[in-house]
């Protein structure tokens, strides 16, 4: 894999510029005519303002509707489902794709589909061209399923083709890692219970949250998802969440800390909505959570 440019992180650039807004208002540069400090509204900023309620429902504020996808009718990939927002009044979307793992269908994690959907983002379930495809084919068929979004799907109006992020399962996880290491313009990837042979990602500037089961005995935590995080820069932006007592198949049923961090993750990182950062950073905690850890700054 080759190592793309280093170029400052869009999220540390994000942070920058909101501590030194934030020094701009203590100094009362940008007070408005009431006295409230003015500051420019993130265009990508879609729904209402998040709760914990809100990201642990079962569904989010968006209606959202679906589309398979014939594996005749695409090339690079083995077709899908997409999922996609309903409402059209708020502007376009980010999108996502996401793979199954090894001899597994895109049924196996279909959860998924609807559950980012109706947080306001596209997103395409994909089936890979061989249940016995490798992570770096899987990789490639990501990619191949977003380019398919952003140009020919009939949703390709609902999406801003610069918002666009990777996901997947076991093989697929580790195919999400390929993906953004092939595409450093992804927005985020997410790789669930990943696997790979590859262990170092020290060339990877998208920002990745891995999430990883203690009790995963496939693609045990200690030989992938810790190693994986651990080669990954500080500088990309990076989380690691590990399930407490989890398996490695915690995504082929509802799992709500699983959906749950992944939607903060791609609010905050596809959408750059600020308002996801306190589910990020210090994140989540208690009797499911085995570990998190993150490259927020110290406080």
């Amino acid at each position: 894999m080759s190592s793309p440019t280093t170029t400052r992180p869009r999220s540390v650039a994000v942070r920058a510029a909101r501590l030194a807004l934030a020094a701009l208002v203590a100094g009362g540069v940008l007070a408005g005519p009431s006295g409230v400090a003015q500051a420019a509204e993130n265009p990508y900023e879609r729904g209402p303002a998040p709760t914990t309620a809100i990201l642990e429902a079962s569904r989010g504020p968006f209606a959202t509707s679906s589309q398979n996808v014939s594996s005749l009718s695409v090339t690079g990939f083995g077709g899908g489902v997409i999922y996609y927002p309903t409402s059209t009044s708020e502007g376009t979307f980010g999108a996502i794709a996401i793979s199954p793992g090894f001899t597994a269908a895109w049924s196996s994690i279909s959860w998924l589909g609807p559950r980012l959907a109706s947080h306001g983002f596209v997103v395409i379930g994909i089936e890979t061209n061989s249940r016995l495809d490798q992570p770096d084919s899987r990789g490639r068929q990501l990619l191949a399923a977003l380019d398919y979004l952003v140009q020919r799907s009939s949703v390709r109006t609902r999406i801003d083709s610069s918002r666009l992020a990777v996901a997947g399962h076991s093989m697929g996880g580790g195919g999400s890692l390929e993906a953004a290491s092939t595409r450093p313009s992804l927005q985020a990837a997410v790789p669930l219970a990943p696997w790979n042979t590859d262990k170092s990602w020290s060339e990877l500037r998208v920002p990745t949250l891995i999430i990883g089961g203690e009790s995963d005995t496939v693609a045990p935590v200690s030989s992938h998802s810790e190693p994986f995080y651990n080669s990954i820069p500080a500088s990309a932006e990076k989380a690691y969440l590990e399930l407490n007592g989890a398996s490695h198949f915690f995504p082929q049923t509802v799992n709500t800390p699983t959906a749950r961090q992944m939607v903060a993750w791609l609010k905050r990182f596809v959408d750059n909505d600020t308002r996801y950062e306190q589910f990020v950073c210090p994140g989540p905690s208690g009797l499911q959570i085995q570990e998190y850890r993150n490259t927020c700054p110290s406080s």
